[in-house]
This record gives C-alpha cells, structure tokens and sequence, in this order.
C-alpha cells in the first residue's frame, strides 16, 4: 500500500560516489579488541520532491550487516542519536541510520514544514529510508530493524505493520499510542478545527489530527507478528504507561520493559540500560542462514 504512494527516488551518499558530505571513523580499537571500526556518513533520501537528512553508522565487516533505523519523536531532530544509540551499535557490529522527518521539528535538516507533518508523512518518509536502507551493499536487508521513540515509535509500529516482511524486528521506546486519543480530545468535530493550531510549540495543521483520526494503531499492532521490544517509563505523564500495557496485549510476539521511576525519556543510567537492551535485541533476533523464518 505504502509503496504506490511513495516515490522511492534516493540516493545514499557514500564514500565512493562524488558528493560525500562528510565521514567520521570510529577510534581505533587497539583497547578494546572486542569492539567494531566504524564509519560515519551523511545520508540523503527523497520523498516526493522533500529531502531527507541523516546520517548512517557503518561497522567494518567483511560481509553485509544487520541494520537499526532510528525514528525521533515528536518535534526532535536525530542529533541525540549521535551520542547513543548510533555508536553504540555500530561498535558492537550493527549499521545504525538515524534521519530527520520532513517537518518533523527544530533543527531538522530535511525539507518541509511542521504543519505539513502527520504521522502518515512520517511513516512514508520511513518507508523510502528503510527501501533506501535494504538497498544498501553493506547492509543485511533480511535484517532490518526499527527502533522510534515517542511519535517515532508509533510511526516506526504503523511501518512494521504494514510492511512486517520487510522490518526483521521493533524496537518502540515510550510510543506515543496515545496520539489519537490525543488528536480526539483536541479537535472533536474535524469540520471546525482551525487551519493551524500550536501543539507543544509546534505549528501543525489540519493534516495532523486528520491522518492521527484516520488510525486505529492497535489493530494494525496485531497485524506485526516478529519480534518486538517495547520500552516505557512508570512515571510517564505525556504517554502513559497503559498504552504500552495494551500494545503488549496487543502484539503477537511482544516484550514490554518498565523503567521504573523514568518519564518521557530516558537519562543517565536509564539510558544507557535501553541502548544495551536494544542492542541485545537485535543481536538476539538477527537472522542467519540456514534459519528458520520466525
């Protein structure tokens, strides 16, 4: 479905094509044998005319890799990743893509505005970065995750529910299963709703609540049924906890993680617990030749 919409125009800036913007190779790990190389590029991709920023972090391997593409949340940029989930990845020898949703929030480096952004765009800007991704040499396509946090989350579970062949396992880090109901209670009678309205200092237009009503998000969550690792904070008061609780109930093949104490965030200690949990996810999940399809 998603497919015919999409215009799965790209293109990947490598280290071989002209046009490589930039590229950061890991320390040398002389201390650390156990650790990968890796290298970071900057990508581009593009969706019906709209650019796409983000970067990719590729381990040094001999052979093709599994892959985690990460997803932001609502208002937020990939720069975060950079200093988390990406490395942390790429050392332990999986390809980490972290990208900006056209007119996803402050600081993006793609194109568009916020008030042309629903998670219907996000999940087709998704939908060309994982294409993009599976096309990628270096990259394991039968072994291609997705992990989004908050909005990206839920854009991440439409993706992997309408595409779950395609997407080898997901990893959703306090998902925001709560946007319909939230779209609900803000415009009730879509009829009257304004042209734009300000949202948590975003301006977003009628397409957001529109496309967040046109949802029933866990209907489509039974539809995934590989793998999935959700992660949620107890104190959470943007995304309560229950809509998590419900997505596990909801999920074939689901395993949820509760932070105690945590919000709508992870820091510090909490951190570094859900990179390590979703590192072993992906490691525990990866297919191999010779494998049974799970």
């Amino acid at each position: 479905m998603m497919k015919s919409v999409l215009s799965l125009v790209f293109f990947i800036v490598c280290a071989c094509n002209v046009g490589l913007l930039a590229a950061q190779d890991s320390p040398k790990n002389g201390e650390n044998a156990a650790l990968s190389q890796w290298t970071k590029k900057e990508v581009e991709f593009s969706r019906d005319g709209k650019r796409i920023a983000g970067v990719l972090y590729l381990p040094e391997s001999d052979k093709p890799v599994p892959a985690v593409i990460i997803s932001h949340g609502f208002g937020g940029n990939y720069s975060g990743y950079e200093h988390g989930y990406c490395p942390a990845m790429a050392e332990r020898g999986i390809a980490a893509c972290a990208f900006d949703f056209c007119g996803g929030g402050r600081g993006s480096k793609s194109d568009g505005k916020t008030s042309e952004m629903s998670v219907l765009t996000e999940a087709a800007d998704l939908s060309v970065v994982l294409d993009a991704i599976a096309k990628t040499p270096e990259i394991d396509a039968q072994n291609i995750f997705l992990l989004g946090e908050s909005q990206g989350g839920f854009v991440s579970s439409y993706v992997a529910a309408t595409r779950p062949d395609d997407v080898r396992g997901l990893i959703a880090v306090y998902p925001a299963y709560v946007i319909p109901d939230d779209a609900r209670r803000r415009t009730p009678d879509l009829d009257k709703a304004p042209e734009t309205m300000d949202v948590m200092g975003l301006t977003l237009g009628k397409i957001y609540n529109a496309d967040a009503l046109s949802i029933d998000i866990y209907e489509m969550l039974a539809n995934y049924k590989r793998k999935v690792l959700i992660l949620h904070g107890t104190e959470d008061t943007l995304v309560p906890i229950s809509y998590s609780v419900h997505a596990v109930k909801t999920f074939p093949d689901a395993t949820l993680v509760k932070f105690r104490g945590a919000g709508h965030g992870f820091w510090g200690p909490d951190g570094a617990k859900a990179t390590g949990l979703a590192i072993d996810f992906v490691k525990k999940n990866v297919k191999t030749d010779g494998d049974g399809e799970k």
